[in-house]
């Protein structure tokens, strides 16, 4: 004769089964949010970081002294800008890419200098709106971080651009 207890042996085991899977799920859901908000907060760095750097080379360039470099030939120059008697900083520091971690900024290059600048990431833009101004026109339809590019914001024409990683 079998007793109540054997049937419902087989029911408290499906029952954990589902219970975990169910946890399961919901941690790899949490993994998924958490690297969503890990990398938003990348972007925001990213976003103040290049437009700092973009303002500093804006600032080079309008306070540049007839007869010298219109444009910084390194991001070092805006560190400290030697072309007066008493050296500008344009910038406090050569910041880091948040997403790779190192200042290995592909710089855009014209006019004999540094015009502007972007990421090396290659991850799809979670931010499409409310972008600086030194992203310029179409940034929201990027494909990527790299193609977020940060230029000093002029007020007339637009300048011819080389890339080249330094």
């Amino acid at each position: 004769m079998r007793s109540g207890r054997a049937k419902q042996g087989g029911y408290t085991y499906l029952v954990v089964l589902f219970a975990i899977a169910a946890l399961g799920l919901g941690a790899a859901q949490t993994g998924v949010v958490w690297q969503q908000a890990a990398q938003r907060e990348r972007e925001i760095e990213l976003l103040r970081r290049g437009s700092d750097i973009a303002r500093a080379i804006g600032s080079y360039h309008v306070k540049s002294p007839a007869g010298s470099p219109a444009w910084p030939q390194s991001l070092d120059d805006l560190l400290e800008d030697r072309r007066f008697p008493m050296p500008v900083r344009h910038l406090r520091r050569v910041w880091h890419d948040p997403f790779t971690g190192e200042p290995d900024w592909v710089l855009l290059w014209a006019n004999g200098g540094i015009v502007g600048l972007h990421s090396r990431s290659s991850a799809r833009p979670i931010r499409i709106h409310d972008l600086p101004p030194e992203l310029g026109s179409g940034a929201e339809r990027a494909a990527s971080h790299a193609e977020w590019v940060f230029r000093p914001v002029q007020r007339s024409g637009t300048v011819a651009v080389e890339h080249r990683a330094d």
